[in-house]
């Protein structure tokens, strides 16, 4: 009887100090019409400028000046704010971790090092303490993706705001992940392997993958005519591929990986999204011709080569965006996603204007997710997904998040650190009372 007790109590005292960072009840279907008056709207199809935006059944209605609110609707005054497409945020494992060094809380990839039937949505914890704090600052929408050896299984674009991860998910199989294999070679001290046996392991490695992607284009063949006699799981989820329906998102920073993902791409005739993109900058031309994609990873890089500018991996965007490679920003991670938004008000300090900045994490990334018929911008018939702040949004120091909406429903924006921060801003109070008493 006192270990049940004991235990109990125990579970009370979990429970009590846990109850300060529940998350947020996502938000309800609005029941009437929301008129969004006088915000500077930054539709990303337009220049910014100083209009209404009515939200009706979860889509945007009408967009343009001196808007008449319909019957029943409610009116709200923006005068001064800036409204903004809710950001998306391409390439990340969020719902997939909580804590990195507690593996039961991680469901981010499995051993195989072929997993082409794997669906990312499936693991997403919805509940996850990390998605409020992306969330509040600006992102509404997440592109998950499985992480591993080879072919690593397929992304799916979440929205940041439901119960569970089918009320979340908004596209499934969004792309075929393959981490490429390695093409450089490491001599740090820590490198154990001499160079002729990283040759050597790069190379199986390249074969491999090569082989599992005639194995799977054989499977497909033997399905089309009618011969196979059972399922393979694997090659099965490739048949989408091999028609030409699933694109093809290849995570690589060197261009001799883009150059053979290239030419794998062209060979089954499927779209190419370079993940990553370290060194796209070198191959920036090679890539536009070619119309791949970049999701960009390292607005934050430090130089890669000792012959490199410090700002090198800042200024990529730029030259992306001069070359007509179409590109999205991206920190490839699942806490630090949050930072992105910074990130993208960062690299416009090194050659790429902020129009364009916008669109990497609004249009230009719903393009390559395959949902711009959707999201991604401010204009009639999308999805009412849009965020409120009353300063730039990239701006470390005039961004603030105020209100965000996430197909017309209205979002808490609560997290666990303005949890924290309001509970450890009481404790400095109580502090302060004492210190004041006689």
């Amino acid at each position: 009887m006192k270990l049940i007790k004991s235990i109990l109590a125990a579970a009370c005292v979990l429970a009590a100090g846990s109850a300060a960072a529940v998350n947020p009840v996502p938000g309800t279907a609005a029941s009437q019409p929301l008129l969004l008056k006088n915000a500077t709207v930054h539709s990303v199809v337009a220049a910014p400028t100083v209009q209404d935006v009515l939200i009706q059944e979860g889509k945007i209605a009408a967009v343009g000046t001196n808007l008449t609110a319909p019957a029943n609707a409610q009116v709200q005054d923006l005068t001064g704010k800036n409204l903004y497409p809710g950001l998306i945020a391409l390439i990340n494992q969020l719902g997939l971790i909580e804590v990195e060094a507690v593996r039961a809380t991680r469901d981010d990839r499995e051993t195989t090092a072929t997993n082409p039937d794997l669906r990312a949505e499936v693991a997403f914890n919805a509940d996850s303490a990390v998605i409020p704090t992306i969330r509040s600052n600006g992102f509404s929408h997440s592109l998950i993706y499985p992480s591993g050896a080879l072919i690593t299984g397929r992304s799916a674009l979440m929205q940041l705001d439901g119960w569970n991860w089918q009320d979340a998910l908004v596209q499934s199989s969004v792309g075929l992940h393959v981490n490429w294999p390695r093409m450089g070679i490491q001599t740090g001290w820590w490198v154990r392997d001499s160079v002729e046996q990283q040759q050597k392991r790069q190379a199986e490695q390249l074969a491999q993958l090569q082989d599992y992607f005639t194995a799977a284009h054989a499977y497909y063949l033997a399905e089309k005519a009618g011969l196979n006699r059972g399922r393979d799981s694997r090659w099965h989820a490739m048949l989408s591929f091999f028609e030409q329906q699933l694109p093809l998102f290849v995570h690589a920073d060197d261009p001799r990986q883009m150059r053979q993902a290239m030419l794998l791409a062209q060979q089954y005739g499927v779209k190419l999204v370079i993940v990553g993109g370290r060194d796209s900058w070198r191959i920036a031309d090679e890539l536009a011709a070619n119309q791949v994609a970049v999701i960009y990873t390292a607005p934050y890089g430090l130089p890669t080569r000792g012959d490199e500018a410090y700002d090198q991996a800042f200024s990529a965007p730029g030259v992306l965006k001069r070359a007509g490679v179409k590109f999205a920003l991206s920190l490839d991670g699942f806490w630090d996603t949050r930072n992105l938004v910074f990130a993208a008000g960062h690299v416009t300090r090194y050659g790429l204007d902020p129009a364009a900045a916008l669109r990497a994490l609004t249009l230009d990334a719903a393009e390559i997710a395959g949902v711009a018929d959707r999201l991604g911008s401010i204009e009639v018939g999308k999805s009412a997904s849009l965020v409120l702040s009353s300063g730039d949004i990239f701006d470390y120091r005039g961004h603030q998040v105020e209100q965000m909406w996430i197909d017309g429903r209205n979002v808490d924006l609560d997290n666990k650190h303005k949890q924290l921060h309001r509970r450890y801003q009481q404790r400095y109070q109580q502090q302060g009372q004492v210190s004041a008493q006689p």
